[in-house]
């Protein structure tokens, strides 16, 4: 059902857990019920340190992961163009019924950048 990639994130989480002195969000998805909370730190202009914590199935816990990988050391200006597809790319794809995963991704992304003090 779902890719050896996502199921490699879910197994092995990259980057899970929460940064002290860094900008925190919290997200959630109405319609499924999941929840992450994203936690990045900015220097220089880029993200330079970043965890996440999902409260979800299968498929978001993945996405969160990958999500992690794709901001580490990007720019807001990068930040701001990465889509669902991004995620689901970084997954190896994602089932119809599972792309609500990568669209809680986008939601937390967006949410950091408006929470994030910019440079």
């Amino acid at each position: 059902m779902y890719p050896d990639l996502l199921l490699d994130h879910f197994q092995n989480p990259r980057n899970a857990g929460e940064l002290d002195a860094a900008c925190v969000v919290n997200v959630s998805n109405p319609a499924c019920g999941d929840t992450m909370r994203l936690s990045a730190r900015f220097e220089d202009g880029r993200v330079s340190a970043v965890r996440y914590k999902t409260r979800g199935c299968t498929a978001s816990i993945a996405a969160g992961s990958a999500l992690t990988g794709l901001i580490e050391g990007r720019t807001r200006a990068e930040l701001e163009r990465i889509t669902a597809a991004d995620v689901e790319a970084a997954l190896g794809g994602l089932p119809p019924a599972a792309r609500h995963a990568a669209a809680l991704c986008v939601d937390a992304v967006k949410a950091l950048l408006k929470a994030a003090p910019g440079e």
